[in-house]
């Protein structure tokens, strides 16, 4: 049985682990094995997450987890970047565990979560050509909004993110 909570420290490791395999899964392909390497590092490191499991506000709400027998098993989180703007910042499940219901159970706690600040509409990015995210996000009421190319320069050429946009009721 799968429980949705928000985060704590006894979850960090978890979510690096998560957070980290998924981001490897969907990234395969799309960029380098340097850049995957570095961005996990980068944003999954455990001073990190320790910090975004204890330190919540308006622009940050903190990870929820999806737990089974106490093993997280995936993890979110994202905030509010105005009054009626939420967005997701993070989904990641264990690659083993997709098609379960899982994700959907993240996204509706950060959902729930941002409706409750007042959000109205929710947006998320996700890198152009994740075949695994996209059709998630687009049967999940995200409708396509714009092309960003990055403004990292460490990615490869032409590394776009999608921008989507869906309205909360």
């Amino acid at each position: 049985m799968i429980r949705i909570e928000l985060a704590n420290e006894d979850h960090v490791q978890g979510i690096i682990s998560v957070c980290r395999a998924g981001y490897c899964d969907v990234s395969k392909g799309l960029l380098s094995h340097e850049l995957i390497e570095q961005k996990c590092e980068e944003y999954y490191k455990e001073e990190r997450i320790r910090k975004e499991v204890t330190q919540f506000n308006h622009s940050w709400g903190g990870y929820f987890v999806a737990l089974e027998g106490g093993i997280v098993v995936g993890a979110g989180g994202g905030g509010m970047t105005t009054d009626q703007t939420g967005w997701l910042y993070v989904l990641y499940l264990n690659p083993t565990r997709r098609n379960e219901g899982i994700g959907t159970k993240i996204l509706e706690a950060v959902t729930e979560q941002q409706k409750q600040l007042g959000a109205l509409e929710q947006y998320v990015t996700v890198q152009k050509g994740n075949m695994k995210g996209i059709p998630f996000y687009e049967a999940r009421g995200f409708v396509f909004q714009e092309e960003i190319q990055s403004k990292d320069i460490k990615q490869k050429p032409g590394a776009i993110v999608l921008k989507y946009r869906r309205e909360l009721d």
